[in-house]
């Protein structure tokens, strides 16, 4: 290597803000990159990356996003010294991860209309950063970047202006760091707009000797005023920059000569009351102008920005534009939140902790994306947001890199039918980051999904099944639905019939009379509850659940014989296993062993001689034959509001397949039920039966419980027993 490179990166490791970084660390650095060989390549040119370092030092860099700076545009050094940062700084290994992410979903928008889907890119970066030390690193990268435009041939650099202004800069804003906002925007507006911004400049350069003789003067008389009435400010001239002069003319249709905060003077002060009472002072000194007064201070902008403004008539009669706040809004107000990212791995003392909770707080807000932008492009995106959080929706890329935004738990089906419907219909299969996937596969946010499809369309009922999960958007269901309710009656009753009984042989209710059920459902005969049940308007286990209810409720009704009176003290007793048992009192309840009923099902009470009272399911075999031979110690017994798991017996059968065990106690585990027994079966023809005791909450956690066994690959079957 080159003496000149090496000379090179010695120089910008000693100088600032570089020098902040370990003595230790900045040693490995050029020990790693004299050792890099032929790897000592960098992202951008010397002058670019010493800039981008410059300006988070302006910002307040901690020694963390100064060492991930440096090393993104240095990536032969970056895997020389990893492990030397990683004891040193463990931080920026997640810093870097961030980078490459956002680098890479802007590198996929390169040379197009970025702005055409500019919302959802920027949600897409702030969803799959962690760290949001991130963006400010990119922002100051991007900076020097377009500072350094000039020397960039045409068609690039207007590139480069154009993902500034559409991704960058709004980026800035929602963090509100203004202190980059206002430069990036400036420059995007300078390369994609030369001419009309070389007219602006000029008429500012023609006017600027007489607006900085005027703010002087202003500046001379409001310092006297306060200083009559006690109060110590630092009085400063505001200027304005050239793309918000441009936005607002164009918002207000005015010229440049009828904007009246042309003229603007900024006064900090020490706290909140001395905002106010400055304030008092300015309106003493000069008349407001009506409706142009706003207070930021009792009601903060979504962003966190805090100011008192005003407009008032100053010295001969212009209009001057007076901003009033206390020096750590005015240190919010311009590095937003790379304010508060020294904080982020404060511990120890309480100011510390406060500010990681103002730091908290930002992020919190950040991720919402509830802010009502001011200026600029991003004008118009608050509208198109909405209340929820980032994590609440997922954000996935097409093979060409359009944003896909989908709710939580989405999964490559719901991916397919957002692109098209027709493409949902052909869904054969996914590749989500180049590997396949199954259907159920839930997504996250930067995934890129590639859709296998058929020739023919051909959507499956099952994917209409919320137990399954193979959809988690409304809008895809509807679009599955639709399909099959172009599909003839019968061939609807039939899959219906179909799917019902299966559901409800697995209950042990494939007997019950469906004709008292279809009413509940709002259908005129059995067939028409087929065909909802087909269409995924109902589903089998709410048809399940509604038999359960029927047969409870005609349980309820029947007279039951009773030995003798009970007291009346112990009419109603709620029993230890949360069931109510009616004219029995101290007596023990317990659960039948031979039907194990749950929650939800029908069940009956039988007075035992020493066991005190069993509860049975209302069709238990055991419980039937009993009742017929000494029907006088059948009991009435409801279900109670005590909480407590129920156990049941599950067999599963299928195909015996390597981690099958796995998968089910996965998936019992995911479902917050518990094993309390398990056996398995292994037959010659390669086939497995699982018997498992089973604590579950109640019967509908039982009936999704499994619907999802009956789905997993290589399960055959999966019922309940007894």
């Amino acid at each position: 290597m080159s003496r000149t490179a090496i000379d090179d990166l010695q120089a910008l490791l000693q100088g600032p803000p570089a020098d902040l970084l370990p003595a230790a660390l900045r040693t490995k650095f050029l020990q790693g990159w004299d050792a890099s060989g032929t790897s000592h390549e960098h992202r951008l040119p010397w002058p670019v990356i010493a800039d981008t370092l410059h300006t988070l030092g302006q910002l307040g860099a901690d020694e963390s996003a100064l060492s991930a700076a440096l090393l993104f545009d240095l990536p032969g050094l970056r895997g020389v010294v990893a492990k030397a940062v990683a004891t040193e700084l463990p931080a920026v290994a997640g810093l870097l991860e961030g980078q490459d992410a956002a680098d890479q979903v802007w590198a996929l928008h390169a040379g197009r209309e970025a702005g055409r889907n500019g919302e959802g890119l920027r949600r897409l970066l702030l969803a799959i950063i962690q760290d949001l030390r991130v963006v400010p690193i990119l922002l100051s990268r991007q900076l020097a970047r377009m500072r350094a435009a000039d020397r960039l041939p045409e068609p690039e650099r207007r590139a480069l202006a154009q993902l500034t202004r559409d991704i960058h800069a709004p980026l800035a804003n929602r963090l509100g760091i203004w202190q980059l906002k206002w430069e990036l925007e400036d420059l995007a507006f300078r390369f994609l707009e030369p001419d009309t911004y070389r007219h602006l400049a000029r008429e500012l350069d023609e006017t600027r000797a007489d607006r900085e003789r005027y703010i002087e003067a202003v500046k001379g008389q409001l310092g006297k005023a306060l200083k009559a009435q006690g109060l110590a400010a630092d009085i400063s001239g505001r200027s304005k920059h050239i793309y918000s002069i441009w936005r607002k003319m164009q918002k207000k249709h005015l010229p440049l000569d009828k904007l009246y905060d042309l003229r603007a003077v900024r006064v900090m002060v020490d706290d909140v009351a001395a905002c106010y009472a400055a304030l008092g002072v300015v309106h003493a000194l000069w008349a407001p102008v009506p409706g142009e007064f706003d207070d930021y201070i009792a009601r903060p902008k979504p962003n966190g920005y805090s100011s008192l403004h005003t407009a008032v008539v100053g010295p001969e009669g212009r209009t001057l534009e007076v901003q009033i706040r206390t020096r750590d809004m005015h240190e919010q107000a311009e590095l937003g939140v790379a304010a508060h990212w020294r904080y982020k791995e404060t511990g120890g003392s309480a100011a510390g902790k406060g500010a990681g909770r103002a730091f908290e707080r930002k992020i919190a807000w950040m991720r919402q994306l509830l802010e009502q932008s001011g200026e600029g492009r991003d004008e118009g995106l608050a509208g198109a947001l909405d209340a929820e959080l980032v994590e609440e929706r997922v954000y996935a890329l097409t093979p060409k890199g359009e944003v896909i935004d989908l709710p939580q738990g989405a999964t490559p089906l719901d991916f397919a039918y957002h692109v098209h419907t027709m493409v949902g219909h052909r869904y054969r299969g996914a590749k989500v980051n180049g590997r396949i996937v199954p259907l159920g596969h839930h997504l996250r946010s930067g995934d890129r999904v590639e859709i296998m499809t058929g020739k023919e369309p051909d959507p499956r009922r099952d994917w209409l099944l919320p137990a399954n999960g193979y959809l988690a958007s409304g809008r895809s269901r509807d679009k599955v639905r639709a399909w099959f309710h172009k599909l003839d009656r019968s061939r609807n009753v039939q899959a219906g019939r179909e799917m019902l009984e299966r559901e409800l042989k697995r209950l042990g209710l494939h007997h019950a009379d469906l004709a008292p059920v279809a009413k509940k459902f709002h259908a005129e005969s059995v067939d028409d509850l087929y065909i909802q049940v087909a269409l995924g308007d109902v589903g089998p286990h709410q048809v399940g659940r509604a038999l359960h209810e029927l047969e409870r409720t005609a349980a309820q009704a029947a007279p039951v014989l009773h030995t003798r009176p009970a007291p009346r003290q112990a009419r109603n007793r709620k029993a230890d296993a949360g069931f109510t048992v009616q004219g029995v009192g101290n007596l023990l309840v317990q659960l039948a062993r031979c039907c194990q009923p749950v929650p939800g099902e029908p069940i009956a009470g039988y007075l035992t001689r020493i066991r005190g009272v069993t509860v049975h399911r209302a069709d238990c075999a055991s419980f039937t034959r009993l009742a017929a031979a000494q029907p006088q110690r059948v009991l009435p017994v409801e279900w109670g509001a005590a909480g407590g798991g129920y156990e049941v017996d599950v067999a599963v059968s299928g195909v015996d397949r390597k981690w099958l065990l796995k998968d089910v106690t996965t998936l019992i585990a995911q479902e917050d039920a518990h094993v309390a027994d398990i056996r398995s079966d292994v037959r010659p023809d390669g086939r497995v039966q699982l018997r498992m005791r089973l604590r579950v909450s109640d019967y509908g956690q039982l009936s999704t419980l499994l619907g999802k066994l009956d789905g997993l690959p290589g399960v055959e079957r999966a019922q309940r027993l007894g």
